[in-house]
């Protein structure tokens, strides 16, 4: 039961004025009738109310400290992992496929399956079309020759086993049957007529007298046991089954709905303060995360963007670009001072060369036989050397 009475609904002029307050009463029943019956929370005691409080509490209590310090494993955790473990398993993973994985494909690739192929067209055309050519060739003509053979061997076999089992039925028919009728009646009439007059007249009664006397003797000594058996089934009930009963009832059982009442409550105190925990760890994870930025960021994001940005943007306007552009000049200047002391250096090299051995001579152009290819082909002109003229 609840330790606050919650108060009464009343009824406002709103609701009385909706079109179920104006229906008859039979009507109103009928549509109480169709609504969904809502569900009915079980009534608790005053045990259960006076538990959970202090419970809540010291739980509460308890498990503040565990949530906070899981969450800051949990945030650890997430971090190590984006920042340190996942970009390792990436590299190993890279590491292990240049190491393994690579050379094993290319193993593979360019080496065993060449091998493989190669075994298998020599196995072809060492095993498989000598053993084709032997089957076909040698054991098919050899085989026929075999069944043919086999075929006439058994017709004589049939032809000779006919004969002889028509022999044999003869003389069954004529030689076995009547001595076997004459056995027949000798044994009937010297055997089985004597045993079955034995077995009606002697053996019978004998045998009901006997089972007659054993049925009397399985009825007493069951009833021997059975009384036996009550008298140990109800020592046994009032001495063990009766006691352990009333102690299950008026002992146990109490103590166990105690117990259940005391668990489910913990239970209940638990998932509370766990996720009451969560929430008071969410707020200080925010405040903590809220004062590190006003303390570490927000101050070097000023300081970055109203010291740093404008001292750079001051060094690579008065420093930076005068010295890039005056780079620029130097080298450019550099350049041109090379190119033309290395013409100046040629020059000489050349002019000392014609005043000591002279200005060379000029080759004379060879006139060519054969066809250039910029000429076009023509009627009355020759491609070949022997006809060109």
């Amino acid at each position: 039961m609840d330790l606050e009475k919650r108060p009464a609904r009343q009824q406002t002029p709103e609701a009385r004025a909706t079109p179920e307050a104006r229906l008859t009463p039979a009507a109103q029943r009928s549509a109480e009738g169709q609504r969904a019956p809502e569900p009915q929370r079980a009534p608790e005691g005053c045990l259960a109310a006076a538990i959970r409080i202090p419970v809540r509490i010291v739980v509460l209590v308890l498990v503040v400290p565990v949530r906070m310090a899981w969450d800051a494993l949990v945030v650890g955790g997430r971090l190590l992992t984006d920042t340190v473990l996942r970009p390792t398993g990436r590299a190993l993973l890279w590491v292990g496929r240049a190491v393994v994985v690579w050379p094993c494909v290319a193993l593979w690739r360019y080496v065993v399956v060449p091998l493989a192929q190669l075994l298998g067209w020599l196995g072809y055309r060492l095993l498989v079309v000598p053993a084709v050519w032997a089957y076909r060739y040698v054991l098919t003509p050899v085989g026929h020759a075999i069944a043919w053979v086999a075929a006439g061997v058994r017709a004589g076999c049939g032809w000779v086993a006919r004969g002889v089992l028509a022999g044999l039925l003869w003389l069954y028919r004529w030689t076995v049957v009547p001595v076997g009728l004459s056995i027949a009646w000798l044994v009937r009439c010297f055997v089985v007529v004597p045993a079955g007059w034995l077995y009606r007249y002697v053996l019978t009664p004998v045998g009901h007298a006997i089972a007659w006397v054993a049925t009397g003797v399985v009825w007493l000594v069951r009833m021997i046991f059975t009384g036996l058996w009550t008298g140990v089934h109800w020592t046994l009930r009032v001495l063990l089954v009766l006691p352990a009963l009333a102690l299950w009832r008026w002992a146990l059982v109490p103590v166990g709905r105690l117990l259940a009442v005391v668990g489910r409550e913990v239970g209940e105190a638990l998932g509370h303060a766990w996720r009451v925990a969560g929430r008071i760890s969410l707020a200080v994870g925010r405040f903590l995360a809220n004062l590190f930025r006003w303390i570490l960021v927000e101050p070097a994001r000023w300081v970055y963007r109203t010291v740093l940005t404008p001292a750079g943007h001051f060094v690579r306007d008065t420093v930076w670009k005068p010295v890039t552009a005056v780079g620029r000049v130097v080298g450019r200047v550099t350049r041109q001072a090379l190119t033309t002391a290395r013409e100046t250096v040629r020059q000489a090299r050349a002019g000392v060369r014609s005043a000591l051995f002279g200005q060379p001579t000029e080759p004379k152009p060879v006139h060519r036989r054969e066809p250039r290819a910029a000429e076009a082909r023509t009627l009355g002109s020759s491609t070949t050397a022997l006809t060109k003229d």
